[in-house]
């Protein structure tokens, strides 16, 4: 079970839930393209530095994986949630109604495979930044829908 799940409140429910982009997953794509070309050229240096690229898309992309599946981005009816890591955790949990606002960033490379930055800002100066987030521009939509029956 999730994270966000285990620590849903009495009467509390998810409303919108997205998770890191597949970006992230880019130098693991890179050494593997690259351990390619190496392999290809079929001489015994050329094996060797394709075994290295190899080994490093193997350790990037664990650490990739890890990272992605144990990040957790979600907007409940009443809170807005973040969990990142495994091992060491960080996690946030801003009631709406103290929700000043939600930046998002993105860049050209962002807008098109529709990824980016959020930085979550509540009351009493609480600023999160998280990078490499799926639909940022969804998520702070989903926010601001829910800010106005926070109250209820």
């Amino acid at each position: 079970m999730s994270y966000i799940k285990k620590n849903l409140m009495n009467g509390e429910s998810i409303v919108y839930q997205t998770h890191l982009h597949w970006v992230i997953f880019l130098w693991t794509i890179i050494c593997i393209a690259v351990a390619i070309f190496f392999f290809s050229l079929g001489t015994q240096v050329s094996m060797a530095a394709g075994g290295l690229f190899l080994l490093t898309a193997i350790i990037t992309g664990l650490n990739s994986f890890i990272t992605y599946k144990s990040s957790e981005f979600a907007v409940t009816n009443r809170r807005v949630i973040v969990k990142v890591g495994f091992i060491r955790r960080n996690s946030i949990e801003v009631m709406l109604n103290k929700v000043e606002g939600i930046q998002v960033d993105q860049g050209i490379l962002g807008r098109i495979f529709k990824y980016g930055s959020i930085t979550i800002t509540g009351t009493g100066g609480t600023r999160e930044p998280y990078h490499r987030i799926h639909a940022p521009l969804e998520f702070r939509k989903k926010v601001q829908e829910q800010i106005p029956s926070a109250g209820r």
